[in-house]
């Protein structure tokens, strides 16, 4: 039942093996392995675009290796019998599986929250296994307790520009620095950004001059250095380091104070047109910025330097992009989503929807699961190794998807235009906690024009 969630590699004791140490176990899986050979060299009706091989094809194992997979455990009782005995065995965990079993086996269930008159969700992120922060087009910062089932709002904070015109129109990004230090987001004028220090939420610091419209996309490239995304086709470079900045007095009441920082670096995108979402390539050092004209932006994270761009083949309504650890790019469109290489930027694989209409408005990675928040508040999973999507092992006739509820719209009278066909809110975003075993997906209405909100947490 959990084969493949936990691995122990097992010590023997002097003069006896473990009881995992079954010879007949190498003949089943040279038996396994040419059987998953064979099938890979059937020639398909439409061969894919790109193939992933786990091995060079030899049926050879060295001594060495024959003597670990014999001594390697895949048993869920020997890997806590090991854990609680403390014994010096070698154990792991695949948190990838988790996931993937209460997604096939359709364990999880909804849990709507009621947000009131809030309009539209755009941004989440897990704070801890019982908290989750997000951001909604009507400026507010909110956070949602599991297990109170309680939402507290977290003040935005105002920059130092009295007489300056403000920009409104919503938080879209909210990012945790890689040690969750600091959650940056948008600040109370939406072309500024916000920073708060966890787990208190603490307000830090505004960063202002850096944008002129909507921020739209962030990426920490560390703990300290910050990037931002705008509507202005700018990108903006920011240090975060509390040692650096001036805080004003609290007064008697000593109340929480934030510096004002401004922008190590601004560059203006060439040939982009409004910055839509940022994603930042540990392995090459890369920023990749997406921009609603079609075309994918690489900065050198080093230099802070436009490197290339280039233009998406048929993209149209591109408004996500998330990196794989495998060097790979998702982008999600009006129809389909597609996967790049992070080296050349080619395309790899067009990964058309189940379903007609469903623009894609959110995409994620959680180990090699592709997860999709789509404009017909329905979440959809896809395998890339497998190179399909995720199917059900309740029934195996259908995909696994999980279909949101129908949330809020204010008023109900503005629904009136929309009877014809059955309203679903779209997904802008959602987030995995820690564990793996809990989604949290959030949007609202796709009109502009429309007001209401969706939000849920599928445990």
């Amino acid at each position: 039942m959990f084969n493949g969630m936990v691995r122990t590699i097992r010590d023997s004791v002097v003069g006896t093996y473990p009881s995992c140490h079954v010879s007949t176990r190498l003949e089943e899986r040279k038996a396994k392995q040419r059987a998953m050979r064979q099938e890979r060299r059937r020639k398909p009706d439409k061969p894919d675009d790109f193939v992933t091989y786990e091995d060079s094809g030899s049926d050879e194992e060295t001594p060495q290796q024959q003597d670990e997979v014999l001594h390697t455990s895949y048993n869920l009782c020997d890997y806590l019998r090991s854990r609680e005995s403390a014994l010096q065995d070698r154990r792991s965990v695949n948190v990838e599986y988790t996931s993937r079993y209460v997604l096939t086996h359709d364990m999880l269930r909804e849990t709507q929250i009621n947000l009131g008159y809030i309009n539209k969700v755009f941004c989440s992120k897990w704070l801890s296994n019982r908290q989750v922060v997000f951001g909604t087009k009507c400026n507010k910062l909110l956070v949602y307790d599991v297990n109170m089932r309680r939402v507290d709002a977290i003040p935005t904070l105002s920059n130092s520009r009295a007489n300056h015109p403000e920009v409104q129109g919503g938080l879209h990004a909210i990012e945790l620095s890689p040690s969750r230090s600091f959650l940056a987001t948008g600040a109370r004028n939406s072309s500024d950004i916000a920073v708060y220090r966890l787990p208190t939420l603490d307000p830090v610091c505004v960063g202002e001059n850096g944008h002129r419209d909507l921020i739209m996309g962030m990426c920490w490239l560390d703990d300290q250095f910050l990037v931002s995304g705008s509507k202005d086709s700018r990108m903006a470079l920011w240090r975060i380091n509390e040692d650096h900045m001036e805080f004003p007095d609290g007064g008697e009441e000593a109340c929480p104070t934030f510096a004002t920082i401004h922008p190590l670096s601004v560059k203006e995108v060439r040939t982009a047109q409004r910055i839509r979402s940022l994603c930042f390539n540990t392995e090459f050092k890369e920023i990749a910025a997406l921009s609603l004209n079609g075309y994918i932006h690489i900065f050198n994270a080093e230099t802070f330097k436009q490197s290339l761009s280039r233009k998406l083949p048929n993209c149209q309504d591109n408004v996500s992009i998330a990196y794989h650890n495998d060097g790979l790019y998702a982008v999600g469109c009006r129809s389909y989503t597609i996967l790049l290489d992070a080296r050349t930027l080619q395309t790899i694989k067009k990964i058309t929807s189940r379903y007609s209409g469903c623009g894609i408005r959110a995409t994620s990675f959680e180990g090699n699961l592709l997860t999709v928040g789509t404009g017909l508040g329905m979440l959809l999973f896809y395998d890339i190794r497998a190179g399909k999507y995720l199917e059900s092992s309740v029934n195996a006739s259908r995909t696994v998807a999980l279909k949101c509820s129908k949330g809020i719209v204010y008023p109900e009278d503005d629904l009136d235009g929309f009877q014809q066909v059955k309203y679903v809110p779209a997904i802008y975003t959602h987030c995995y906690d820690s564990t793996r075993m809990r989604l949290f997906a959030a949007g609202g209405p796709l009109p502009a024009t429309l007001v209401g909100n969706y939000a849920g947490v599928w445990q």
